[in-house]
Order: C-alpha cells, then structure tokens, then sequence
C-alpha cells in the first residue's frame, strides 16, 4: 500500500513539473517567468504572448493533469484495490501533479498557479462533475471579469467531489490544494486591492490585436 502512496505522489509531481511555458519559451524564445505577471502558466502565456500560447500552455497542462490521473486510475484498478483507496490514490496522483506544476524543482519551487493542471484532474477524476467545475471557472471569471473567481471555482468543484468520494483523506487532501491555491493567488487579490489586476475582458481586448 506505502509503495503505491509513494509511487503516485512521485509520478503525479515529476508529470506536474512538464510546463507548458517551457515549451511555449522554446517556440517563442519568451521567458513567461521573467514578463508579464512572472507566471509560468497558460493566463500569462496569453498575457504575453497572445491567445495562440495561451492555448498551447493550456492544452499541455491540462492534458498532464488528466494523464497523470487517468495512469494511475487503470493500473490501481486492475490491481483490485477497494474504492476508498482507489479515491485516495486519485486525489494523492491530482495533488502531487498540482504541486508539480506550482512547485517545479527546475525554477526553484516557483512555477504556475495550476489552473489548467486542477481542470485536468478533474476531468480525469470524474469528468461529467469536472465539466460542471470547467463550466462555473468560466461563467464566474466572465461574470465578475476577474479569473481567480473562477479559479477559486475549480477547487470547490475538487472538493465536492471529495465528499462524494469515499473516504475522508480526498477531503482533506482537496482542502489541503484549496488552502494553497489561495495562498497562490494572494497577490492576484493584492492587484484586484490595488485596482492593478488585469481583468478578462482586457486580456481578451489586448489579444485581438496579437492574434
């Protein structure tokens, strides 16, 4: 059981460390760390370099969060294990890979916020319930033009599909990635205090002179 915790928990941060804004700085010759909101992720790849990047980031990241989940879900389940662990192994896998992308030992534990990477497992994870969660990230960041509304959306969905998991260690774990994308995005709300954070109608504005 221990080798199977330590086995995802090092699978699903080593598949989290694969950033998109390495790729999107080897086409692009742009260091996103270095620009913009110095944020290794698909919303400043957008920011800086248009909604074509943007897209790429986000395509790569929400596809490793998704893969990492799914690998581990049909090798843990053919090995016959109850569904409480299965959940924990899903939720340790969706974890790690968040923490990967936030914390990549690369840029000195200080990469990307997750977004893309927390759609992903949640699609994995249970996908008609990570529509719903995609749906809400997008109706809330339009509807208040602040993203991190609906980033901070994402997190509840992973937590409501914790509670419908079985178990209590999803829940703590959910809540655990939920308390650090907060803390992730303390100087999102610092800018929105400062009336400096960039609104999504003005990074969509921008972009349709870049595209």
């Amino acid at each position: 059981m221990w080798l199977w915790i330590v086995g995802v928990l090092l699978w699903g941060y080593a598949v989290g460390c694969l950033h998109g804004s390495v790729v999107a700085q080897k086409i692009s010759g742009v260091n996103l760390k270095e620009t913009g909101v110095k944020n290794a992720g698909a919303s400043n790849a957008t920011i800086v370099l248009g909604k074509k990047f943007g897209t790429l980031v986000a395509v790569i990241d929400i596809s490793k969060g998704a893969g990492a989940v799914l690998l581990v879900h049909y090798f843990a389940e053919n090995a016959g294990f109850s569904e409480a662990f299965l959940a924990l192994l899903l939720f340790l896998t969706a974890a790690a890979a968040v923490i990967g992308h936030n914390f990549p030992f690369y840029m000195n534990f200080n990469g990307g916020k997750g977004t893309a990477t927390i759609i992903g497992v949640l699609l994995a994870i249970d996908w008609q319930i990570g529509l719903i969660g995609f749906a809400l990230f997008v109706v809330v960041a339009l509807v208040t033009d602040f993203l991190v509304f609906g980033v901070l959306m994402l997190y509840v969905t992973l937590i409501a599909m914790a509670v419908l998991a079985d178990g209590y260690w999803p829940v703590v774990i959910a809540t655990l990635l939920f308390a650090i994308a907060i803390w992730k995005h303390l100087e999102n709300f610092q800018r929105m205090k400062e009336r400096s954070e960039k609104r999504v109608s003005m990074v969509f504005r921008n972009n349709k002179t870049k595209n």
